[in-house]
C-alpha cells in the first residue's frame, strides 16, 4: 500500500505543480490581449490554443458586461479552488495509505 501512497503524493504534486504554472500561462494570455500583440507570433498563438478552450466554455455561461472579459479572472478562480480541494485530498489519502 505505501507503493499506491508514494504514487498519490507524486501525483497530487505534479497536479499542483501543473495547476500553478497554468495560472501564470492564463495570466500571460490576459496581459497579451491588453497590447496589440501579433497573432502570428508562436507565444502568443501558443498561449490562445492552450486556453482558449476553458476560456471559450466560461464566457458562454457568464453574461455580456460590456467590454469587460472576467472568464480569465474566473478560470484562476477555478484553477486555486482545484488547487485548495483536489491537491490537500490526494495528500491526505496518500498519508492514510502510508
Amino acid at each position: 500500500m505505501f507503493m499506491l501512497g508514494n504514487f498519490l503524493m507524486a501525483l497530487a504534486k505534479l497536479i499542483n505543480f501543473v495547476l500553478g504554472a497554468y495560472i501564470w500561462v492564463v495570466i500571460a494570455r490576459a496581459v497579451i490581449t491588453w497590447v496589440n500583440a501579433d497573432p502570428y507570433n508562436p507565444i502568443v498563438r501558443f498561449l490562445c490554443q492552450v486556453t482558449d478552450p476553458l476560456l471559450v466554455k466560461i464566457r458562454r455561461v457568464l453574461p455580456i458586461m460590456g467590454g469587460l472579459d472576467l472568464s480569465p479572472m474566473i478560470l484562476i478562480l477555478i484553477i486555486v479552488f482545484l488547487q485548495s480541494f483536489l491537491v490537500p485530498t490526494l495528500q491526505q489519502i496518500a498519508q492514510n495509505l502510508q
